[in-house]
């Protein structure tokens, strides 16, 4: 048991990636600033576009029907819709990190404003 073929945690049945099962105050922190950032992209662009007197139909759907960082729930700033999980929510420390960019894209506009 103890030489050169001692086994391992993760032979051992211990798990090799510990994730904690709830998102720190920096993480929400980062997941907070880059959704401000989508929305300070998203209004740069309209600003530019409506300097110029042109509209994109695009732009004005995604006005219309996804939340600002300020309007989202905390609920949906921090968990992303998974169809596997028991609750259908994942936390989104858990899930992939280009998805991180922005929640919105999976979660529908529930409360229809």
């Amino acid at each position: 048991m103890f030489g050169a073929f001692r086994p391992t945690n993760a032979l051992f049945g211990g798990l090799l990636w510990k994730t904690p099962w709830r998102l720190s105050r920096f993480q929400k922190a980062r997941q907070r600033q880059r959704l401000r950032a989508v929305d300070a992209v998203i209004a740069t662009v309209d600003h530019a576009l409506a300097k110029k007197g042109e509209t994109l139909k695009a732009l004005d759907t995604w006005k219309e029907t996804m939340p600002t960082e300020a309007e989202m729930l905390p609920k949906d700033k921090y968990t992303m819709f998974d169809r596997k999980e028991k609750k259908y929510r994942k936390g989104i420390h858990s899930m992939f990190s280009p998805l991180l960019a922005d929640t919105r894209l999976l979660l529908p506009r529930e409360n229809g404003t």
